[in-house]
């Protein structure tokens, strides 16, 4: 059998990686997280779990040792992605590893990819989402650590991965009960989605399989949908009909006078010659600054006009503008052929194990909820 290291075995995905891996007994597990009060959830199983942070190349040889694969599940801000990736690699070197497998995303193609993207597709790092950028670097440095290195890499890129105590699930469901939730174009667009216990088993087949080594494969949902698709089952769990969900566009605003002044002031040719100027002096143009773009206090014999209040109306962030503007369903043929992939749990089962999970969770689903089969 199979003897699994997954590094961030507490998060979403890689949780679910290790119940999956272990309840089904595909693999030997050892999960592997940062603070031992990351092994909370993990505890109801007996597996032989370590403590060791993702930067601390030692720390991650000494957890390694035994182990035949490893999987890099860690999540986290740009520091944290690229940080990991050497100290890992060259861990699992150290510790006799023969194969990496890391997640990637999807969004290496960007929020709205073209028709015809596919894994041969160019990736750029100019992209408007940061996060994108960092993972096309980060999929850049690991296949040069593989050029030198010894152990295989793969690379799955799913879409947008929901389920049980998934962003994607729960967010919604919050943004619906708090007024906050919003469809670009009505939800028209496609979305790439992934149901969890779908990417665990290309997961698990991407630790085996022949013929993956350097590869990066897309991974996916059988179904093609769209994005009211994707919401309506918990709008509906929750009691709500998607028409009641306002539909509106991206518009970017544009950065304030005061918040112009503030970028040149910070830039480093002004920082330069600020310098030369005493300390009191710049602190004074600080404070006179500071008091030209504040709200002069109302008169004492002016009274405001009573207005009826109003619910401020949702804005949609770029990245949500982009991913509900896509209309493009990512392949996953490639995964199919060299992976063996197939999904194992329909979008109607993912969305009824999906709800369950609200329903646990404490949010205020209808109990005779039924997802309707037509509405797919």
């Amino acid at each position: 059998m199979l003897k699994v290291a997954i590094l961030g075995a507490n998060g979403f995905i890689g949780s679910r990686t290790v119940e999956m891996l272990h309840l089904n007994g595909w693999a030997e597990v050892r999960p592997i997280v940062r603070t031992i009060s990351n092994l909370a959830r993990l505890s109801r199983f007996d597996l032989d779990c370590r403590i060791a942070d993702a930067l601390n190349q030692s720390a991650l040889a000494e957890a390694f040792k035994g182990c035949d694969i490893v999987i890099h599940a860690v999540a986290g801000d740009r520091n944290t992605i690229l940080g990991s990736l050497a100290p890992t690699y060259l861990a699992a070197q150290d510790a006799g590893v023969t194969r990496l497998v890391y997640l990637s995303t999807a969004s290496v193609h960007g929020q709205a990819p073209s028709p015809g993207t596919d894994e041969n597709s160019p990736l750029s790092n100019q992209q408007p989402i940061d996060y994108n950028n960092t993972k096309v670097q980060a999929e850049q440095q690991l296949l040069k650590l593989r050029d030198t290195g010894s152990v295989e890499l793969v690379m799955l890129r799913p879409g947008i991965v929901f389920g049980a105590r998934s962003y994607w699930t729960a967010s919604f469901a919050a943004d619906l009960l708090a007024g906050k939730a919003y469809l670009v174009n009505e939800g028209k667009g496609i979305c790439n989605s992934i149901y969890i216990d779908n990417l665990v088993y290309a997961i698990y087949l991407a630790s085996k399989a022949q013929g993956a080594d350097r590869q990066a494969f897309l991974v996916g949902d059988k179904e093609q949908i769209t994005w009211s698709d994707f919401y309506r089952p918990i709008a509906a769990a929750l009691g709500f009909e998607l028409s009641q969900i306002p539909s509106v566009t991206y518009t970017e605003i544009p950065p304030s006078l005061k918040d112009r002044i503030e970028i040149v002031l910070a830039s480093k040719p002004s920082l330069a010659f600020l310098s030369l100027f005493p300390n009191k002096w710049r602190l004074a143009a600080r404070a006179a600054l500071e008091a030209l773009f504040q709200t002069p206090p109302p008169s004492p014999w002016t009274f405001p006009t009573p207005q009826k209040p109003t619910l401020p109306q949702p804005v949609a962030t770029l990245e949500m503008a982009l991913l509900q503007q896509c209309q493009y369903k990512l392949p996953d043929a490639k995964a199919r052929k060299i992976l063996g992939y197939e999904p194992i749990i329909s979008f109607e089962e993912a969305c009824r194990r999906s709800i369950g999970w609200l329903a646990f969770a404490g949010y205020p689903t209808i109990d005779a909820y039924k997802l309707p089969s037509n509405k797919l």
